[in-house]
């Protein structure tokens, strides 16, 4: 259940971001979870296996390429999913860091209630 909600909350943050964001777009909230679910999945699956490939250039750049790899990583999943359109590498960028930040004060505000 907890599992449900998580995503629940990100797919929430997607679409408030592609809202806000003119550089992203979401055509509805099924593609939303569908977002969440993909980008869930991606970073279990794919983020590791590219920050251990990419290490000596994470520790160079004292971890700035992890925003980078989570640009990719977004830009991986607006090629996979047909209802959510990133424009260019810099908007992923921005998405990603904006993500995070209401990902973060989202799941602050469960921990709270509980």
């Amino acid at each position: 259940m907890k599992l449900i909600l998580r995503l629940l909350l990100n797919a929430l943050a997607v679409v408030i971001l592609a809202y806000v964001l003119p550089g992203v777009g979401v055509d509805s909230m099924v593609t939303a979870i569908i977002v969440a679910v993909v980008l869930s999945l991606l970073n279990f699956l794919v983020k590791p296996i590219l920050v251990i490939l990419t290490l000596p250039i994470t520790i160079l750049t004292l971890g700035l390429f992890l925003l980078v790899i989570n640009a990719i990583i977004i830009l991986f999943a607006a090629k996979l999913i047909d209802g959510f359109q990133v424009v260019n590498f810099w908007w992923a960028i921005i998405f990603s860091l904006l993500l995070s930040i209401l990902q973060s004060i989202l799941h602050s505000i469960l921990k709270e209630d509980k």
